[in-house]
This record gives structure tokens, C-alpha cells and sequence, in this order.
């Protein structure tokens, strides 16, 4: 049987023993050689103590999500195995600390479990380092047990600690090349899993943050404002980080009222400019959002949900915002939604993001949540040529001045009025939040009053027409559809490949634009399906529900999740293979 060269690795341990920065090593060891990577970490919302861990997927053939199966658990604390020892495959490993675990072989001989005992600490020290640089001991003993060298991790310790100086350095890859050694010396070299390398090039290692933040980059965007909340705070970060180099204004402001209205401020005097949060701060922000829309300002929000309501799960993920954000704020204005469902989706739906918010004059949601904002996967080079700036119906000085009697808000067919910036000679203009005639002048006129409504909602009409349609995954021949939308995609499309494996056929539906809604494309294809499966990170299947509004049609086979924790192909996999075995409609 031809080996599968692929390995899902864990570390484990409480907040404070560098689980993080060794996950993402590990992530950075396989994507630069070329291998397709996915990774997650989860957290408490503690400081210290709790426990951490960082999940690492990795494969010679294409992934698309996290796998809940484990081939090497990496411990740093007790508690560490007794969560996930469940998850292990028959063959897989245990690198643990042997000065703080003790474990019996017998516990686990009936899985075939190896065991790898190390003292973390005392190598660590012998090797130069500190206890602290544990974490750094099982870098190097995890690359000896999957039979792989410590060329890569070389090259990346000296990339991580190049502003230190050459004897950090040369202490942190002497301390992996220790627990590498010592693997190498005192066990056998029989671990099942072993990693082969492949023949490709280096990948690019994002996570759904980073990509966003790229995206606004190549979009143009030169403002962000936040205020830090998980699992948001991703974008503020990196954003921060580029401010120099692509000259940009990052704005940590005090709360996320003035942050949704500094950024409508430098909207509204002429940049691009983008707002990140989480479910708790988007609603400070719905009057602000309801400001832009009136005044018709393009701006970009990126709300990264987690579990509510109230604090909820702070460090969990979920897709329990979708309603909220289709009618934010009140009265009646256009709400566009976007929900990209991967890394490469982020970079290229953000950039499209501004062009809409810019050529339909008003706010745009990206709706997206922590399983894509902090899991990693390696990508190919993103190519932003894809994208083509478009500011939209902006009159220049010269326009202005031949038009000489300009109506910012003039009534269109499309909705979309010519607009200016401020101090453009001829271009002068009330920017009014109360409801106002074509000038901008406030007026309860009841005429005035229905013309600017119908022409704001116009937009919404105008956009559906330019949109592309639903992505149809897999054999458009298949009689069953999956339904999902965000995040649910890797889940879905790895599961689906499973079923295909087993000759279970089924296509899946992924809703990106959630606003204008896509009600033809759905209803023609759920109609011709044998069975409709929805499946959502939250309680109530909220996107059923709009499905069921726009379209009439009740989904009634749904697979719902709301535990804070993403989907496992594993795990849906036999779950839709149920619902399409079953006699259920």
C-alpha cells in the first residue's frame, strides 16, 4: 500500500510555553518545502495557564481543511494528552516531557502508540539554551520521527532571529538539532508516518488575517482604524506592522463607535479605508454603519465572528452573525455581504470588496470568522492583477466644473450618483445624515423622502446584475447538494472527497455574496437536486432561513455545529453520508 505523505501534528501545553510560535514554525518547516499545508490553534482567553494547542495538517496532495485525526501529539503538560488521546491513529506518536509525564506503555499498547520520552529542559540546557527553549527541543525531535531533516527549520530559526544576532541563532538551532539527535540515537526508526519530500516550489504560508490585510494593501486602502477584539485583531496587527512601508494610517482608537467613524471620516475625504471587529464591537458600530450608507460612503467592515451572545466564546469560532449583519442598523439600506470561504477568497473578495463599496457608495461586510482568521494554509503566489482598482463614479475637477450644477445625491437609474471630494472646487456638497433632497439639503417631504429610498436601493439591483454566480463544487451531474457558505467550505469540500472515494457522489453549493442574494441561481439548482443538505456553524441554520425568505424553499436536512469548534471532515463526512443514505427529504 502506497504511502499517503501526509501527517496531522499537535502541540500541546498551557498559555505562556511558546505553543504558538512552534505550531507556526512547524507550518513554515512544510510549506516552504512545498507541501500543501492547513493548520489552527486554539486558545483560552487567559494569559497564562489553560491549555493551548496548534494543530498542524500536512500533505503531498491539495488540502482543503483541518483533519481531527492525530499521527504525532506533541506534550508539554499531562493535561495535554489526556484531551487529545482520543484523536490518535493506530500507529501514531507521543513526544512528551518525561520530567513532567509519566506514562505507562501498557496504557496505550492496544492502539500500537509509540512512545517518545524526552527531557525537554535538560536538553535544552545542554545544548546552550534555557528551559524555556523546550518547545525548540521538540521542533527538532518532531522532524527525526517523521524521518525529515533540519535543513528547512535551519533556515527558518535564522530568519526568526536574524535581529538578535548570529549566537541566537546558533544557540536555537543547536538546541533542535539536540532533540534531533537524540531521537536519531535512542529509538527506533519505525514511526509509520513518515514525510517523503516533494518535488514543488515554496508556498505562502496566510493565515485569513494576513490576507485580508494584503488585500486592502492592493486595493489601496490607506486608513484602518480598531479597536482590538478576538479574533479580529489579526488585521489591526498586520496593518500596523506595514504602516511604514506602504504608507498607511493605523488607528488604535478608544472604542469601536470612533473607530467606525474615524474611518467614514477618511472615507469620506478621499481614501480607502477599513474597519476590522468581532460581533461584540460591530454592534457599537451599526449606528455608524447606518451613517455611511445614508451619506453614501464607501467603506470596508470586516466583521471576524466568534460565538455570542455577549463575551460568548471569546477564542472559538462560529457563523452565528450572518442575520445580524443583514439588517445592522435601522431603516431600510443597501446591506452587502461577502463571505469568503478560504485564504485565497480573503485576499481576492477584500479587494473586490473595496471596488464595490467605491463604485456603489456604500458600506460592504466581509463576514468571516477565527477558523479562518488564525488557521494557516499554504498558497500559491497571489496574483492581485486578478483585481482592477475601480474608484467608481468620482468626478475630477474639470468634470465638475463643465457639469456646474452638481447633485451629490442626484436620483439614477442605477442608484449611483456622480461624487466628489471635499474642498474639489465645483464639488461642494451637504454630506447629511438626516434624509435630504438631491443637494443634500435635510427634507421630511414625503416625495423626497420614497425617491431617495428607492434610489439608495436601487444600488442592491444594480450590483446583483454585475455579481458572478454561486460556485457549484464537484460533478454537476450529482442528484444531492450541500449547502454552505465562510469557513464551511474546506470542511465540506474535504469531506465530499472522502464520500467520492467511497462512491458517494454529491456537489456542493458555496454561497460567497450573501447580499444581494443569488435567489435565480439557488432556486434552479436546489430545485433540481434530489436532497439539500445545509450545513452551518450555528444553532439556528441562519443560512437556511435566508435561503428559505429568498427563495421559498425549506431546507430541512441541516448539520448544525455551535460548540465554538470548526467542522472535521471526519466527522461530517459520516454525517452526510447518513442524511444522503437515509429516506429524509
Amino acid at each position: 500500500m502506497e504511502a499517503k505523505n501526509k501527517l496531522n501534528w499537535k502541540i500541546g501545553g498551557e498559555a505562556g510555553y511558546g505553543i504558538m510560535v512552534t505550531g507556526q514554525v512547524f507550518s513554515r518547516i512544510f510549506s516552504r518545502s512545498g507541501f500543501y499545508v492547513f493548520d489552527y490553534v486554539e486558545y483560552p482567553s487567559l494569559i497564562r495557564g489553560g491549555h493551548n494547542s496548534y494543530h498542524v495538517t500536512v500533505s503531498g496532495k491539495e488540502l482543503f481543511s483541518l483533519e481531527k485525526s492525530l499521527d504525532l501529539l506533541v506534550a508539554l503538560n499531562k493535561d495535554t494528552i489526556e484531551r487529545h488521546k482520543d484523536t490518535l491513529t493506530p500507529g501514531a506518536a507521543i513526544l512528551y516531557d518525561e520530567e513532567e509525564i509519566e506514562l505507562s506503555p501498557e496504557e496505550f499498547s492496544s492502539q500500537e502508540i509509540k512512545l517518545y520520552p524526552l527531557a525537554l529542559a535538560k536538553l535544552a540546557r545542554e545544548a546552550g539554551g534555557e528551559k524555556l527553549m523546550r518547545n525548540t527541543v521538540t521542533l527538532g525531535a518532531s522532524l527525526a520521527i517523521v524521518g525529515y531533516d533540519l535543513d528547512t527549520l535551519a533556515e527558518i530559526l535564522e530568519d526568526t532571529f536574524k535581529k538578535k544576532g548570529e549566537e541566537v541563532i546558533k544557540i536555537n538551532i543547536a538546541v533542535a538539532r539536540a532533540g534531533f539527535n537524540y531521537v536519531r540515537r535512542n529509538f527506533p526508526d519505525d514511526f509509520k508516518h513518515k514525510l517523503k519530500k516533494i518535488s514543488s516550489s515554496k508556498r505562502l504560508l496566510l493565515n485569513g488575517s494576513e490576507a485580508v490585510s494584503l488585500g486592502a494593501i492592493k486595493a489601496g486602502c490607506k486608513f484602518c482604524a480598531a479597536y482590538p477584539m478576538t479574533p479580529a485583531s489579526g488585521v489591526l496587527h498586520y496593518l500596523a506592522s506595514q504602516e511604514e512601508k506602504f504608507n498607511l494610517v493605523v488607528k488604535h482608537a478608544e472604542d469601536e463607535i470612533a473607530v467606525i467613524n474615524m474611518a467614514a471620516g477618511a472615507s469620506f475625504a478621499g481614501v480607502r479605508a477599513i474597519v476590522a471587529t468581532s460581533g461584540g464591537g460591530f454592534s457599537l458600530m451599526v449606528e455608524g454603519l447606518g451613517l455611511a450608507a445614508c451619506v453614501e460612503t464607501p467603506l470596508v467592515i470586516v466583521e471576524a465572528q466568534r460565538p455570542g451572545p455577549s463575551t460568548g466564546l471569546p477564542t472559538w469560532t462560529g457563523q452565528g452573525d450572518l442575520k445580524f449583519l443583514l439588517s445592522a442598523s435601522q431603516g431600510d439600506f443597501p446591506h452587502i455581504v461577502i463571505a469568503p470561504g478560504d485564504v485565497e477568497e480573503c485576499f481576492y473578495l477584500t479587494m473586490e470588496a473595496f471596488n464595490i463599496a467605491d463604485k456603489y457608495q456604500t458600506p460592504v461586510m466581509l463576514l468571516i470568522d477565527k477558523y479562518l482568521t488564525e488557521g494557516h494554509t499554504a498558497v500559491e503566489k497571489l496574483d492581485a492583477s486578478r483585481v482592477k482598482v475601480d474608484r467608481g463614479l468620482l468626478l475630477s475637477r474639470e468634470e465638475l466644473l463643465k457639469k456646474k450644477d452638481f447633485k451629490r445625491y442626484e436620483i439614477t437609474p442605477s442608484g449611483v450618483s456622480a461624487r466628489s471630494f471635499p474642498s474639489r472646487e465645483g464639488g461642494i456638497f451637504n454630506a447629511n445624515s438626516d434624509e435630504h433632497t438631491e443637494y443634500g439639503f435635510s427634507s421630511d417631504d414625503a416625495g423626497v423622502r420614497t425617491a431617495m429610498m428607492d434610489k439608495r436601493m436601487r444600488k442592491l439591483e444594480s450590483l446583483a446584475k454585475e455579481l458572478p454566480p454561486p460556485k457549484l463544487h464537484g460533478p454537476k451531474e450529482a442528484q444531492d447538494t450541500v449547502v454552505g457558505w465562510g469557513s464551511t467550505k474546506g470542511p465540506i469540500l474535504s469531506a465530499l472527497r472522502r464520500l467520492s472515494e467511497e462512491g458517494v457522489e454529491a456537489k456542493f453549493l458555496q454561497l460567497t455574496y450573501l447580499s444581494p442574494f443569488p435567489s435565480e441561481f439557488v432556486e434552479d439548482i436546489l430545485e433540481k437536486s434530489r436532497k439539500v443538505i445545509v450545513v452551518e456553524n450555528n444553532q439556528t441554520g441562519q443560512l437556511a432561513g435566508l435561503i428559505r425568505e429568498k427563495t421559498g424553499i425549506e431546507i430541512k436536512l441541516k448539520v448544525l455545529k455551535y460548540d465554538g469548534r470548526p467542522f472535521f471532515p471526519e466527522e461530517l463526512g459520516d454525517v452526510l453520508k447518513g442524511k444522503i443514505a437515509s429516506d429524509k427529504k
